[in-house]
């Protein structure tokens, strides 16, 4: 049975709306509004936004539910990739592209969501340079081109590690190296693939410096507990 409480109407609200904004202009992509209105209730309960509105047995079926889809859209991005690449048809690169934000985006989202802000910074940027490494070695092989195309990988792993003893400044550090590889990234071409390859570098990076500039939420409460 439907729990139809403000969350309900929301979703309700979106739905209805998508399918009146597609009858008007008969533009499809406004179809994507409905799977907004489905995945309202899981984001919001994920984000602990409007908590008290979800008990524990939908967060278990939630978690559930969310783990089998998102394993399910992987895998299916992952088979129409392999079609795609076999036609000879470059569009395999938008699935590839998908899978790639998709898994960065849990594991970010997984190290962040613990709490520990420059713990996960500091993951985060290890993580980061560990990708660039792993990029250029599928590109290059085990080559010379390899060693020095990975350079800049393991400065951000370095960094990564440094960040550990000087979160602040390699917060700002990290901050300055992201705007940098921008740069050089979208130099190479503002085009779909460069694009993505910023979106999934950047940001974490920038994610990770703030969360070292600005510090733990658990060291802060522990800060307010010895004050009070």
């Amino acid at each position: 049975m439907l729990k139809k409480d403000p969350i309900f109407w929301m979703a309700t609200s979106i739905f209805i709306l998508g399918v009146i904004i597609f009858g008007v202009t008969q533009n499809q992509l406004w179809l994507f509004l409905l799977a907004g209105s489905y995945l309202l209730r899981p984001t919001l309960a994920s984000l602990n936004i409007a908590k008290s509105l979800v008990d524990e047995r939908q967060m278990s079926i939630q978690y559930r539910s969310g783990n089998i889809a998102f394993a399910t859209m992987i895998i299916g991005c992952i088979i129409m990739a392999i079609y795609e690449s076999n036609k000879g048809d470059h569009s395999w690169e938008f699935f590839n592209a998908i899978v790639v934000i998709g898994l960065a985006a849990k594991a970010l989202s997984n190290v962040f969501l613990i709490g520990n802000y420059r713990e996960s910074g500091t993951k985060i940027i290890i993580g980061v340079g560990l990708m660039i490494v792993l990029f250029v070695f599928l590109e290059n092989g085990f080559s010379v081109g390899f060693l020095a195309e990975s350079a800049p990988g393991w400065l951000i792993v370095l960094v990564g590690w440094l960040a550990k003893k000087f979160p602040r400044t390699i917060g700002g550090v990290v901050l300055a190296i992201t705007a940098l590889l921008l740069v050089v990234i979208l130099g190479k071409g503002f085009v779909i693939g460069q694009i993505i390859t910023a979106v999934i570098i950047t940001i974490p990076l920038v994610t990770a410096g703030v969360s070292l500039i600005v510090g733990d939420r658990i060291d802060a409460d522990s800060t307010v507990d010895v004050l009070e």
